[in-house]
């Protein structure tokens, strides 16, 4: 939970210094803003400055021509100060919304480019916080926060300054009861704070756990556990009401207190005016000048809680802006119109996830532009890893990484992410149409190359099956298609972006066997001229590559063609001998 030092944040003057740096495009607007909270705390005490005037003079003369007069200059200071507070309200508004929007691209643009090991420690509900909830509470600091706040002290000081110049004594009096009033307030900001705090993490824990949940329903539903997370649920839901309650209560408490300070004063005006024989003008100008006084009062608290919520929100919206773990890169970056030829080299590799438990440990090999590589080993020696890294979804500890002859730091990112195209065992589908997945909506590739590399493929005839056909909508993650389905539409992709290097990390393991010899036959013309990298666990379908690498615990054990390592009957021979046993004791339970 956040400790009590969140409250001094309202004062942050770093933190407030970058908010008011993505209104920079929009100072106009927050100039004017200023200048229109100056001109309503000056208008709103002559009113009743006004009505004074007027009964001690006019009303008590029966002048009627100065009624009047005054009558239409009061009805029209009210018309100009609701269309000024109208006008300030609007463009407070607008210049929150118009931060948050600008404010809402950068974080998303952050979010793109961390590194994957930040999707890894932070809850994917937690970010989604960050870029909605949280940067939408920033809005508050120009709408209901900052500004309106600098309005309201102007307006305070104005009408405390009319008040005095009136009569110090109505107003000493008047304003007696105040320290009543202060206490209050102060109780109730650090009450509301508190209980706002505990808003803020219950809605991050709410998103949190709601989309984890929904992403995992088939897991929670295949287990028979809807009713273990369904408390959980509830739990979580309940600590966000209290927490709401706790607030409400402050206000239900904080607001009855206001009325009868209010009232207090009033009395007191009263009752000091009528032992002191002040004219009726007087007494009347000041009971409005507390009713005017009051207003700003009642909501002044909340909205230095608003205020401070907005720079809670805004200090874990800079976390993520100010985060460093994202993709390094170099002033001189090498990009180019040509491809890549696809020669790979690891030197020395070591890579870890936590920088403390390495994954990958010494690893050395090399590829050449046009060869095919095979890793294998048991799950969790690092076979994954090697292809993440190759791409730069994560930093290595030690060692180098080139594609052909050159440090793969020294490439733009997206030049060198462009020749490389994966296709994964677990494969994310968008909510879209088959065609806006397979060209992840680049608009440079036409129908014609996607129908093309379908039927390479061979699931051009499938796809035309369907409903709309390449329009056909998959839904969020490819939910109406099988997974072998999807897995065939991941090729698909593949094949579009014309890659040097493919990966194939498992890419058949989901694929039945009429349909593996068909991908293994587009494979074959996909790999021709391309360096490939294929993970797989059926070593029948790596036999032709060029060097097959066998992992374990992170670790190079045996590097070779198929024969090579078949005749030094270590690691790999074990793995073929175990797999074949496997395949061929299923196939004696198939046939009885």
């Amino acid at each position: 939970m956040p400790s009590k030092k969140k409250g001094k944040k309202v004062f942050d003057i770093r933190l407030l210094k970058k908010v008011f740096k993505f209104a920079i495009p929009y100072k106009r607007i927050l100039y004017t803003s200023i200048f229109l909270s100056v001109i309503l705390a000056v208008i709103s005490p002559l009113r009743p400055f006004l009505i004074q005037y007027t009964v001690n003079n006019f009303i008590k003369d029966k002048d009627t021509y100065w009624l009047i007069l005054i009558t239409v200059i009061q009805i029209g200071m009210l018309l100009f100060e609701t269309g000024l507070r109208f006008y300030f309200t609007y463009i407070t508004a607008w210049l929150g919304q118009s931060v948050i929007k600008d404010l809402r691209v950068t974080v998303y643009k952050k979010v793109l480019g961390l590194n994957l090991s930040q999707f890894d420690k932070t809850p994917i509900g937690t970010l989604t916080t960050r870029t909605v909830n949280d940067v939408e509470s920033i809005n508050d600091i120009f709408s209901d926060g900052l500004i309106p706040i600098i309005a309201d002290i102007l307006s305070i000081v104005s009408i405390l300054c009319f008040m005095f110049y009136v009569d110090w004594r109505l107003a000493l009096i008047s304003l007696a009861p105040f320290p009543i009033l202060i206490i209050a307030t102060y109780f109730f900001k650090e009450s509301v704070n508190k209980s706002f705090i505990a808003v803020r993490n219950a809605v991050a824990n709410l998103n949190a756990f709601v989309q984890e949940h929904i992403t995992g329903m088939a897991v929670v539903q295949a287990f028979a556990v809807e009713d273990k997370e369904f408390e959980k649920f509830k739990k979580i839901n309940m600590e966000h009401r209290n927490a709401n309650i706790r607030a409400i209560l402050a206000y239900s408490v904080f607001f009855p207190v206001v009325e009868i300070v209010l009232a207090f004063s009033t009395g007191l005006l009263v009752w000091w005016g009528a032992n002191n024989s002040f004219n009726a003008g007087v007494i009347i100008s000041f009971i409005m000048y507390l009713n005017l006084l009051f207003r700003p009062l009642r909501v002044i608290a909340d909205k230095f809680n608003v205020l401070q919520m907005g720079m809670v929100a805004s200090e874990r919206v800079f976390k993520v802006l100010e985060n460093e773990d994202f993709v390094p890169t170099t002033e001189k970056e090498i990009t180019s119109s040509e491809k890549l030829k696809g020669k790979v080299e690891f030197e020395k590799v070591w890579f870890a996830y936590n920088d403390e438990q390495y994954v990958l440990k010494d690893i050395s090999f090399s590829i050449r532009a046009g060869e095919t590589l095979a890793i294998v080993g048991h799950t969790g020696s690092g076979k994954t890893s090697i292809i993440s890294l190759l791409n730069r979804l994560y930093h290595i500890q030690k060692g180098k990484i080139k594609i052909d002859d050159t440090d793969i730091s020294q490439y733009n990112l997206d030049y060198l992410r462009s020749n490389i195209a994966v296709v994964l065992q677990d494969v994310f589908l968008f909510s879209g149409s088959i065609y806006d997945n397979v060209t992840l909506r680049n608009t440079n590739i036409k129908k014609e190359e996607v129908i093309q590399a379908a039927k390479l493929i061979g699931v051009h005839n499938f796809i035309m099956q369907l409903p709309g056909n390449y329009d056909y909508n998959v839904m969020e993650r490819g939910a109406t298609l099988s997974l072998g389905q999807r897995q065939l539409l991941s090729f698909i992709r593949a094949l579009l972006y014309n890659p040097s290097i493919l990966i194939l990390d498992e890419a058949t393991s989901s694929i039945d066997t009429e349909s593996e010899i068909l991908i293994q036959q587009a494979i074959d013309k996909l790999i021709y001229g391309r360096t490939s990298i294929v993970i797989a666990h059926r070593l029948s379908t790596i036999r032709k590559a060029n060097k097959i690498l066998v992992l374990d615990k992170g670790e190079i054990k045996e590097m070779g063609t198929h024969n090579e390592l078949l005749e030094k009957q270590g690691s790999y021979y074990q793995l073929h001998k175990m797999q074949f046993a496997q395949q061929e004791n299923a196939e004696e339970i198939f046939s009885k």
